[in-house]
């Protein structure tokens, strides 16, 4: 499939279909600032219309076996791998990340998503509890339809961990992208038929989230919504679905605290802390932007941290060599020099970066590029510390003891995630504990087991992905009470 000038539209009952009003936004190239495409701008009547096929062959997926479901599953994953280079390509072009890491990171993990949860769904088990004469136990069934909606910074990777799940326990599912990054959706969907997917069971509808949003999350008959993003977006879910007592999983914003201790190892912790803070060009819900580093290593580490940054190259996303690639839109950037510039403003020194850099190559001087910024001289309160900047910027602040640093790293409005480097693993251990974050690492930065709890405390969002949990979401379960 030609990633120029692709028509990208709607998936519904099996089908490519023209929006219904006709109308198409324009999908932009991040890395050369030009339109290469086109994508279906939905609204409530497409919505409606994906309802009506996903209420349709709810009913015969529900009671497909689950070893047929998993097959399934499993063929779709299949087929992704079969095509990943295809869908490395689209993803790069879509979202302005470096080839490499779509092609190493994004795409095997997104394969890896819908295996896992094609053999977790086979070996999960109810709970049985007997005692006073009778037992009990748990039945799980599937909500119905299901709504999923998935941000552009990892765009098939957070689809597929909301699929997957999602009719591996025999729901369909209304799956809403990104506007900004439609093609590996559009290129899912169109494996769907061959990996023999019944029509209907997944339906994606393209467009802004005021229009294809706004419906899939108010309306009365989707039963439950999964949504990756924006903690103002989420909170906005939440208001517009709690009348109706919709099951809900919110995965928002972070502002992730990296803590270095003196013991840590020194190489170890600066290369971490650069994965952290700049993968993906910082367009990770869960990199680590404020980096504390303990007293008597502060000098030091602050000056290894600049000298590593200095040598990411900022470059075409096509070229293998590429660390840093562009980020999402123009807009995107201007927010992101709106932090630094507040930084600066507030007292902040800029020892590398925050700057738009030359043109990386021809083909991309009107791209959106930004050298990754380290800023040292701000307090924990100063604006950049306290808001999502969701790109390349790191702040590194030192700190004089554990309850000093525990108390930093819990002054936000946050708790996704935070990383702890030492070798004290008694203290590690204590800072885990005391740490308002859903999820922790120790002397490591996003090494992910499927089977664990996915997702954060405070505005950080409720519920929990991941394992045991992702199913438990997409199934309702009731107690059934057997008297001997």
């Amino acid at each position: 499939m030609p990633l120029e000038h692709e028509s990208v539209l709607h998936f519904i009952d099996g089908r490519f279909v023209e929006p219904s009003a006709g109308n198409f936004l324009d999908n932009v190239d991040p890395a050369t600032g030009q339109v290469y495409g086109r994508v279906a701008a939905g609204n409530a009547k497409d919505v409606d219309l994906a309802l009506q096929s996903a209420s349709k062959a709810f009913p015969g997926w529900a009671v497909l076996s689950q070893e047929e479901r998993s097959r399934i599953l499993l063929k779709i994953a299949d087929l992704i791998e079969r095509d990943l280079e295809q869908f490395a390509r689209a993803e790069c072009v879509d979202t302005g990340k470096p080839l490499t890491v779509a092609r190493t990171v994004d795409i095997p993990r997104a394969i890896k998503n819908f295996r896992f949860f094609a053999n977790l769904a086979l070996h999960s088990s109810n709970d049985m509890h007997s005692g006073e004469g009778s037992f009990n136990y748990t039945l799980r069934k599937p909500h119905g339809v299901v709504g999923l909606i998935s941000p552009w910074n990892l765009p098939l990777y957070l689809l597929s961990w909301k699929i997957a799940p999602a009719l591996a326990t025999g729901n369909t599912a209304i799956a809403k992208p990104s506007e900004l990054t439609p093609m590996t959706a559009n290129l899912l969907a169109g494996l769907l038929n061959e990996a023999g997917l019944p029509p209907g069971v997944l339906n994606i509808v393209h467009g802004l989230g005021p229009d294809v949003g706004h419906a899939i999350t108010g309306h009365p008959d989707i039963k439950a919504i999964s949504f990756t993003g924006g903690t103002a977006t989420g909170r906005a879910i939440a208001e517009r679905a709690a009348p109706q007592f919709k099951r809900l999983s919110l995965e928002l914003g972070g502002k992730n605290p990296t803590i270095v201790f003196a013991d840590a190892d020194f190489e170890e912790a600066v290369d971490g802390c650069v994965r952290a803070a700049f993968s993906n060009q910082g367009e990770i819900c869960l990199c680590g932007s404020r980096i504390y580093v303990e007293e008597s290593k502060y000098d030091e580490f602050l000056k290894a941290l600049v000298e590593r940054v200095k040598q990411l190259k900022i470059g075409d996303p096509l070229e293998e060599s590429t660390d840093q690639g562009a980020l999402i839109s123009q807009a995107h950037r201007d927010k992101v020099l709106s932090y630094i510039n507040s930084a600066k403003e507030e007292g902040g020194t800029v020892h590398v970066g925050g700057e738009i850099p030359d043109p990386v190559s021809d083909r991309c001087r009107d791209g959106y590029f930004l050298n990754p910024a380290v800023i040292s001289g701000l307090d924990s309160s100063c604006t950049i510390n306290q808001e999502e900047v969701f790109g390349p910027v790191a702040t590194v602040m030192p700190f004089s003891s554990v309850d000093d640093v525990i108390q930093q790293a819990n002054g936000t409005p946050y708790g996704l995630a935070a990383s702890i480097w030492t070798s004290d693993l008694r203290r590690a251990h204590h800072v885990a504990a005391n740490i308002d974050c859903g999820i922790i690492w120790i002397n490591c930065w996003m090494v992910r087991d499927l089977r664990t709890p996915f997702g954060g405390m405070k505005q950080s969002g409720v519920g929990r992905e991941g394992g045991v949990d992702a199913l438990r979401f997409f199934t309702e379960a009731k107690n059934v009470c057997v008297k001997f």
